[in-house]
């Protein structure tokens, strides 16, 4: 089956699911006929394909809410911390429609004729979905109940039946993904699930509850984190050695990194393990200008701060790094950052929510937003056909790379070979320095992750740093962040630009001035002044949090660009956890409240 025919194959799928409806209220008969339907290879097929749920466009803007992104928009996280968050506000998360399509895939697949090998590829990718459903359950609540068949309206004990333990649901979900691994065949068409994705995604959960055991005492797991460590090495390493992937790159480290995640065509990419492919008129990508421009998400300081500089030194060893303004920020620094962020001299061309227009880019100031822009997954183009085509890099090798290399520093394990196979390959595309083993500590990278157990704390902070970097803007930063319990650094408040004091300002990095800032007190004149090129200066009243103002700043005349007035609080570890919505649990009062939650 080749990609186009992948696609239609899951927007058919789309309309064949079971039931939409939370199996634990309401249990209505599914659509497809158990007497008709499973009898072939393309039914197990067709079934399967409304099982996916990998994110599109999407994921360049779920660092939102997090220290590399901040959002004007609702967050879950972020309407918790600055409110009174009950069972009774908290309603999302408890639906399980689709594992009750897993278990009636599992209770009837044996129908078709197919040989056993076969049945169990299906069998793997049926469990793969249901590893993914708990794991998601299991980040969210801890203890679920666990379900492996289809309940009907009569089984009342089932229905009613109390959380089981975080250890037993996972032993589960860890059987199902092994069962997946064994089994699903390594080799599909463009955008389907293979092997290679069963172990990608079973490494990452590994990882991740390997190191949730290991930083949450109040689990009471921790002497069996050291497992699902060395259960994320060894997959990852399987991938290396036999997947057959590398990391994308021709040679040009200034537009490598970006590159792949602007294309039309990720197809036979050798660092895609999973990509979301989209065509014009067929499946379109949905792609999102409004990612680019000032509407809800904008990038932070933070992230911009973590990067190194270009020859491997810490950027906030640099002598005044905290008041350098945006063009001193880019000097000099890791590739990568200027291939995420727009950056000094960088040219827009597509402007479709950008009120400053195209050519050479200038910052736009706008209230609650930090002045940064992405470009990563970013279309700079005006061809609508294009926008609508843009793959999705769902999994990447880039991030195998990482899980080694964590779970390796995690066991205290990792030798300087381990850093050239992994950490040191992310570097070499984009040009950087290598990492060697006993580096010296950033202080400030110290004090973001002061739990840190291993005896190799020092390579740790770094490989965090690199895994912050290459997988920055993903997506990934809120489930490293609630793993690693690292909760306090959702507090940090949003900053944005720094800009010395009221005047002219070069956002160009051509020496010549592109906006005037002014005080909030004043008005814009009609005339404005111009720069030494003819260019009439962009005018903003800067003000404080609260004022009549274009912009805010933390000093009012000078100071970071401010995005929001107070972050909140995290409750540790309450917030690391849900609760189970209370209108359930007056269905089943079984079900009880865990780590402080009513």
């Amino acid at each position: 089956m080749n990609s186009r025919s992948l696609l239609l194959s899951v927007a058919l799928a789309a309309t064949l699911t079971a039931c939409n409806d939370d199996f634990l209220d309401k249990f209505p008969e599914t659509q497809i006929n158990q007497e008709n339907f499973f009898n072939t290879e393309e039914d197990l097929a067709m079934y399967l394909y409304n099982l996916y749920d990998f994110p599109g466009i999407g994921l360049y803007t779920a660092d939102a809410a997090t220290d590399n992104a901040a959002t004007t928009g609702v967050t879950e996280l972020k309407t918790m911390m600055i409110s009174a968050p009950s069972s009774q506000t908290l309603t999302s998360g408890w639906d399980w429609s689709s594992l009750r399509d897993i278990n009636f895939f599992l209770e009837n697949f044996q129908r078709a004729q197919l040989s056993q090998e076969r049945l169990d590829h299906f069998e793997g990718l049926a469990r793969f979905f249901r590893a993914r459903f708990y794991a998601n359950k299991v980040k969210r609540y801890s203890d679920v109940p666990w379900y492996d068949e289809v309940i009907s309206t009569n089984e009342e004990e089932l229905l009613m039946k109390p959380r089981d333990p975080r250890a037993f649901v996972v032993e589960r979900i860890m059987e199902d993904y092994r069962f997946a691994a064994e089994h699903v065949d390594p080799t599909s068409a463009a955008g389907a699930v293979n092997g290679w994705v069963v172990k990608t995604d079973f490494a990452r959960f590994a990882l991740y509850e390997g190191t949730f055991r290991t930083y949450h005492p109040e689990l009471d797991l921790q002497a069996t984190a050291d497992d699902f460590l060395r259960t994320a090495r060894d997959v990852a390493k399987d991938i290396m050695d036999n997947g057959g992937f590398a990391l994308y790159s021709t040679g040009h480290p200034d537009q490598d990194y970006l590159n792949l995640f602007n294309q039309t065509s990720l197809a036979g990419n050798s660092e895609v393990i999973l990509g979301r492919y989209y065509e014009d008129n067929l499946l379109n990508s949905g792609w999102w200008e409004y990612g680019f421009g000032n509407y809800e998400y904008n990038p932070v300081k933070d992230l911009v701060q973590t990067y190194l500089m270009a020859d491997g030194s810490f950027y906030t060893r640099q002598p005044g790094y905290e008041t350098n303004e945006f063009v001193a920020e880019f000097a000099n620094r890791d590739p990568r950052l200027s291939q995420s962020y727009a950056y000094p001299g960088w040219e827009l061309i597509f402007t479709s929510t950008y009120s400053q227009g195209g050519g050479l880019y200038v910052q736009q100031l706008a209230k609650n937003f930090s002045g940064y822009h992405q470009i990563k997954g970013f279309m700079n183009s005006t061809d609508q056909t294009v926008r609508n085509s843009v793959d999705v890099p769902v999994y990447r090798y880039a991030e195998v790379l990482l899980t080694y290399a964590e779970a390796r520093a995690e066991l205290g394990e990792l030798t300087q070979g381990d850093l050239d196979l992994t950490v040191n390959l992310l570097r070499d595309r984009v040009g950087m320095p290598h990492l060697a083993m006993n580096p010296e500590v950033d202080p400030v990278q110290a004090d973001r992750y002061p739990n840190i157990t291993s005896a190799q704390r020092a390579e740790l902070l770094e490989i965090r740093r690199e895994r912050r970097v290459e997988l920055g803007l993903e997506g990934y930063r809120y489930d490293d962040l609630m793993r690693w319990a690292a909760g306090h650094l959702f507090e940090k408040e949003p900053e944005g630009l720094y800009f010395s004091g009221l005047g002219k300002h070069d956002l160009t990095g051509d020496g010549e001035p592109d906006i005037m800032l002014i005080a909030a007190s004043e008005s814009i004149p009609d005339t404005k002044e111009t720069n030494g090129l003819g260019v009439p200066l962009i005018y903003y009243r800067a003000g404080t949090l609260g004022q009549d103002a274009s912009v805010f700043l933390k000093n009012g005349t000078s100071g970071t660009v401010q995005v929001t007035a107070d972050r909140g609080t995290f409750v540790a570890p309450k917030y690391y956890y849900r609760p189970i919505p209370q209108a359930e649990v007056r269905l089943n009062p079984n079900l009880s409240q865990l780590f402080g939650w009513e």
